[in-house]
């Protein structure tokens, strides 16, 4: 299932695709990704390493008649899977990304929606459907891969990423 940036093909479990470059990666665009140039289909990179964590949040649609019974407060739970692509191994450690990293730097970006109502967290009126939960939490945790890594360096995650979110009841 692949989904654009631009969010004009969402995948029928909704899940939401988004990936990029070390070199290209952003941490948000006030655009909405109008001017996105980002590639949008990942070139072949056959290592990768998932990683998965879950968070369980409260939300509404704020009643909008598109989300029937779901417009109003209710719960879930969702499973995040992480996948960080490389076209190559670190040369000495043999990994695309130190899983120990990979996890933390996820559960950093978790912990801000962990057990809080979104109404709360994001903002009034915003429509927290779980693409646009996939998009914030690709946004952070490409913060954090700038902060850690920064853009070169031979430690340096080097690769494109996944975020897939899948949520249950």
């Amino acid at each position: 299932a692949f989904t654009s940036r631009k969010g004009n093909n969402y995948a029928p479990n909704s899940t939401f695709l988004l990936t990029s470059t070390i070199e290209e990666l952003r941490g948000g665009s006030e655009d909405n990704g109008e001017n996105d140039s980002t590639p949008t289909i990942r070139p072949y990179l056959p290592h990768t390493l998932t990683v998965r964590d879950s968070i369980m949040i409260a939300h509404s649609f704020h009643n909008h008649p598109s989300f029937g019974p779901a417009g109003g407060l209710h719960g879930a739970t969702y499973t995040v899977d992480v996948e960080f692509a490389s076209a190559s191994l670190h040369k000495e450690c043999n990994w695309v990304i130190d899983i120990g990293v990979a996890l933390d730097l996820l559960a950093e970006v978790l912990k801000k929606y962990n057990y809080k109502n979104l109404d709360d967290v994001v903002g009034d009126r915003v429509m927290t459907t779980t693409e646009f939960m996939c998009k914030v939490i690709f946004d952070g945790l490409v913060e954090k891969l700038k902060d850690k890594f920064g853009e070169s360096g031979d430690d340096a995650f080097k690769g494109w990423i996944k975020v897939t979110l899948w949520e249950s009841h």
